[in-house]
């Protein structure tokens, strides 16, 4: 709180702050961890999946007496262990397309962690429509990109539509270094706090490293006129 943008009126407004975090994996433990750490007031856990040994290598939250066990159960306890004066809410279903305005609902902001493109989609559209800032990151390889959508320009003005189901590298097919999820996770966790505490964010720009180069790009997203989301909203 001694940070001159934080003080005891930050630390306030962190502590009312809801935040729901797609995905408790590669990207999601050290953003849940560090806003865990940071006093965000409520955190939602969202991940349908079980932990794996697989995971254990970026995913460090988990511990291997957790393989089996829900992720988003194992993730909140190792939240409550850090930080017991804040609230969990863990979600253990799947996301959908059925369900996600309703799981969105009651947050302020979302976290996009997930690792396929149908629930980015999904999520993305969900947050447009109801107005829920959305902060983005991708994985793979040595790389990650980050973003942080308000509006406009939105998700769909980067990436207009899915692309065809098999088309997409994925992390288990081409591999990942744990510490690159590191990395994007801990800057998703940067992006929330500094939104929260009115602080300027990656709105409008998307910031891509490798970690192999140790190159860190930074170029605006212009809003796409032809957008099929936000170009038709007023």
């Amino acid at each position: 709180m001694i940070l001159p943008q934080w003080g005891e009126q930050g630390q306030a407004r962190l502590q009312q702050a809801k935040v729901l975090v797609v995905g408790a994996g590669g990207l999601g433990s050290p953003c849940l961890y560090y806003l865990a750490a940071a006093g965000i007031g409520t955190l939602g856990i969202l991940d349908h999946d079980r932990v794996d040994l697989s995971n254990l290598q970026r995913q460090i939250l988990f511990e291997t007496n957790d393989i089996g066990r829900p992720k988003a159960e194992s993730a909140a306890d190792a939240l409550e262990d850090l930080n017991p004066d804040i609230t969990l809410n863990t979600h253990t279903e799947k996301l959908t397309a059925d369900n996600a305005a309703k799981l969105i609902s009651t947050y302020d902001i979302i976290v996009d962690g997930s690792d396929n493109i149908a629930t980015r989609f999904i999520v993305q559209d969900v947050c447009f429509a109801q107005k829920k800032t959305l902060v983005s990151a991708a994985v793979l390889g040595f790389e990650g990109q980050i973003s942080t959508f308000k509006n406009k320009p939105c998700y769909r003005c980067l990436y207009p539509e899915p692309p065809p189901e098999g088309s997409m590298p994925n992390c288990s097919e081409n591999g990942i270094l744990g510490a690159v999820t590191g990395v994007m996770g801990s800057l998703q966790a940067a992006e929330v706090i500094k939104e929260i505490l009115g602080l300027e964010t990656l709105s409008g720009i998307l910031l891509r490293i490798n970690l192999l180069t140790m190159e860190f790009r930074r170029s605006m997203i212009k809003p796409d006129p032809e957008c099929p989301l936000c170009a038709t909203k007023k």
